[in-house]
Parts: structure tokens; sequence; C-alpha cells
């Protein structure tokens, strides 16, 4: 029986002004009261510019919602990095994680495994979990090459990293081709890749660490489909996109209780 404690984060992607990013967290910690909220962890990742307006508004409420980035500056100190923000601005501002990986970053950025590795670290740096995306095109899919492939992004993500240091990593398994189309990885697809992912934490380091670690899934993850998920055992929560920007949709999702 695992003692992971399930994490369901809400990625509100670049979505709501800060007036509007106010009215989602609030509506959505008054939600949560509904719920015995100590069986889970609930995190909303807002735009960057939102977090200041999200922390006062936790904070003020005693909401039982952390919050983090979006992303995070690979570079660890101050200096002439424009548009760049550190980890220790993200940490002054109370967050706890900070997603890294996304594979829209991958995607639009070109973000690539030696980057993602140079995220994770800044982030456990400055006491940040960071939460690694990983997950595979629709052409690695229909190949079968899933499980290779994510597996080769875990590895270069965590490249260099002490088996404590990953212990306070989270990860999450996004199949590419499932985010914001519908369509959504059956729970054994998430199964597979959320044990093999296990696995190699546990061939990586050891067996106390494979079972330390929560692996998160990701992709088109709603209210209707959280329960059979959150059924196989390698699965300790979700990243939420869509479905988080809206308060009584995430209520149920991030309230799950088994």
């Amino acid at each position: 029986m695992t003692t992971r404690t399930p994490l369901m984060a809400g990625n509100w992607k670049m979505n709501l002004d800060w007036k509007q990013g106010l009215s989602l967290v609030e509506d959505l910690g008054d939600a949560l009261k509904a719920f015995d909220m100590s069986k889970v962890q609930v995190a909303v990742f807002p735009p960057a510019v939102n977090i200041r307006t999200v922390q006062t508004a936790i904070e003020a409420n005693r909401y039982p919602i952390a919050y983090g980035a979006q992303d995070i500056s690979e570079h660890v100190e101050f200096g002439a990095y424009t548009g760049e923000i550190a980890g220790s601005m993200l940490t002054a501002l109370g967050c706890t994680f900070a997603l890294v990986g996304h594979s829209e970053r991958r995607q639009y950025h070109g973000e690539d495994e030696k980057v993602t590795n140079a995220k994770v670290k800044a982030a456990l740096e400055v006491g940040l979990s960071p939460i690694l995306c990983v997950g595979e095109p629709l052409e690695v899919r229909k190949a079968g090459e899933q499980v290779a492939h994510t597996l080769a992004q875990v590895d270069g993500g965590l490249e260099g990293l002490s088996a404590d240091d990953v212990k306070n990593v989270v990860i999450a398994y996004e199949p590419v081709w499932a985010i914001g189309t519908g369509e959504v990885a059956t729970p054994d697809d998430a199964q597979e890749v959320c044990a093999a992912i296990r696995a190699r934490l546990a061939e990586l380091y050891d067996e106390s660490v494979a079972e330390t670690v929560r692996v998160l899934y990701g992709g088109s993850v709603k209210s209707a489909n959280v329960a059979e998920l959150m059924e196989k055992p390698d699965v300790d929560g979700a990243l939420v996109g869509g479905a988080s920007l809206k308060a009584d949709e995430f209520s149920k999702i991030a309230g799950y209780q088994g």
C-alpha cells in the first residue's frame, strides 16, 4: 500500500488575467471545503504575472492549495537574462513547485534534455520541487516506442542528481497526443508508462527512491475519468490543463478521495 500523497496540479497555461485568476482561486478554495483535504495535495500553476495575486488570496483565506510556476530559469544567479525568472524569485513568492520540461516548452521553445536537466537542478537548489514533464508524441506512440522515449527524457532530466535530490522531484507523464485534444490515454496506457518510470527510478537509484517519487498522469484529465486513472497503482495524481480553469470541475478532480 503506497504512502505517497496524491498530487492534483492545475496548469493554467497562458490563460486568465490577474482578476480572473483571483476569482478562480477563490472559487476553487471555497469548493474544496466540501472535501477532506488531508488525503490529497492540490496545487495551481498560474501565469507568472498572477503568482502574487494567487499567493495573497491563498494566504489570506488559508486555502489548502499550494502553487508554483509554469517555468523556471536555468540560471540560478541574478543577472542579465531578460525575460527569465530565477528560482529564488519564485520561492520569495511562496512557490512550492515549478514545472520543468512541459511538452509545450519543448515544442515552442526548443528545450532539450540539457536545458531541462539544468532547470531541474536550478529548482532543487532553491528548495522548489520540480515537476519534470515527460511523454511521447503521436508518431512515437504509433511506433510502440512510448516507454523508451519517455524513459530517455527521465534519464536526461535527472542526470547528475543524487538519490536525496530525486526524492524531491515529481514526474508527470503527459503523452503529447493527449494534451488538449480530448483524447486520453487509457488507464492501462497510463499505468504502463508510469510503472516503467518507477522501475527506472529503482534502476537508477534504489527502491526507496522509486517508492517515494510521485508520478502523475496528464492529458485531458476530467472528473469523469480521474477515478479510473487513480485506481492504477503507479499513478499518484494528475497534471490537469483545461479542466483546471473551471473551479467546480477541478475541485471534483482535486478532491478525489479514492
